[in-house]
């Protein structure tokens, strides 16, 4: 009888959960999607990246949708069977929250593995992954990347260009350039025509310039030196690929263990707390969900979804009080998780009498 039930009960909670997740996922990936093609519009992104970014994005979303996934496919698949009588009719058969909790740790331990993964390791692997590909499009960018008739921001130096035209064969016709040389001093350069060449370090590249005239000097003042040229290179630096001042979003696991930085250690905790959130977000949620008979299956949504949010805030501060230094890392985030094991045993103790045998 118990094998029967359990099974129905993880059935009826794993294909709430799918659903679940699998809509709010779409939802998520649909904006990103449009995202990611505004990116390949812009030169920002190869084309050939595109959804290879909105799978790593999709690892992203589901360190958050996993743990909201399951607790609202809990509180409604409960809801349901309280809302039929059947979870009365349970209980009649001795059915206790072991009973719920049994069927219920089936699809949350692999669940809760598999999210401590993504929230450790993988996350932050895709992070890396879409800041290389987005530098690697960057190197890559030419002139045909720029959009004729529109200013342009060119390369790392932040330098604007326009161009009236872009011919077959990559050159730029009717060229104006500016770029900040120093704190104050600015170059201004107008050509009849341009076109982009490699040089010998690799890191660099030149943009030609042919038939024009260079400004160079400090706006408001008279000190401005005028160049006419047959022909000028200007030199532009490319991003670099290599991983460097990594944030603490995409830093590795072992790096952050042995961090002292505050920041770091706000991080480390973070990651750790997200399949400590799933759990516990799928407890509190059987407790969430009782209601009486024909009471409504979505009665206890806000409720739950109130809890959720105030849960995810909470963390949230931790977190900040952290990086700040309002709050001790051994206290951390940690204390916003004992919060919610008591708000649960308090519930579980409620419901299921624990309190008055205690005291009794």
């Amino acid at each position: 009888m118990k094998r029967i039930l359990d099974r129905y009960i993880f059935r009826e909670i794993a294909v709430t959960w799918l659903g679940v997740t699998m809509i709010l996922l779409m939802i998520l990936l649909t904006n990103q999607f449009a995202r990611v093609l505004g990116d390949v519009a812009k030169g920002k992104l190869p084309k050939d990246a595109a959804f290879e970014v909105i799978g790593l994005s999709a690892a992203q979303y589901l360190t958050v949708l996993v743990p909201i996934g399951l607790f609202l496919a809990v509180m409604l698949a409960l809801g349901r069977l309280y809302r039929d009588s059947e979870m009365p009719a349970m209980m009649a058969c001795r059915v206790g929250p072991s009973g719920i909790y049994r069927p219920l740790l089936w699809l949350l331990a692999p669940l809760a593995i598999g999210v401590a993964w993504l929230s450790i390791e993988g996350t932050p692997r895709a992070l890396t992954t879409i800041e290389r590909i987005s530098a690697e499009a960057r190197r890559e960018a030419d002139l045909n990347s720029i959009e004729p008739g529109r200013f342009t921001v060119f390369g790392p130096d932040r330098a604007v260009v326009y161009g009236e035209r872009i011919t077959e064969d990559g050159f730029m016709e009717g060229v104006f350039m500016e770029r900040r040389l120093e704190e104050d001093s600015i170059e201004v350069v107008i050509a009849k025509r341009g076109e982009q060449a490699e040089s010998e370090d690799p890191d660099t590249r030149l943009l030609v310039l042919y038939e024009g005239r260079r400004y160079e000097g400090v706006p408001g003042t008279p000190r401005f030196r005028v160049i006419e040229f047959a022909e000028h290179g200007i030199p532009y630096r490319l991003p670099s690929l290599r991983a460097v001042d990594l944030k603490p979003r995409a830093m590795r696991f072992l790096d952050l263990m042995e961090s002292t930085n505050l920041e770091h250690v706000a991080e480390r905790q973070w990651r750790m707390s997200v399949p400590i959130s799933t759990i516990l977000l799928a407890f509190l949620a059987v407790p969430l969900a009782r209601s009486r008979p024909r009471e409504g299956r979505y009665g206890r949504i806000a409720i739950g979804l109130l809890v959720f949010i105030i849960y995810f805030n909470l963390l949230s501060a931790a977190k900040a009080w952290i990086e700040e230094g309002d709050v001790s890392p051994i206290l951390g985030i940690w204390w916003v998780h004992g919060v919610m094991v008591l708000l649960i045993l308090s519930l579980l103790s409620l419901q299921n009498g624990w309190h008055r045998r205690l005291f009794a």
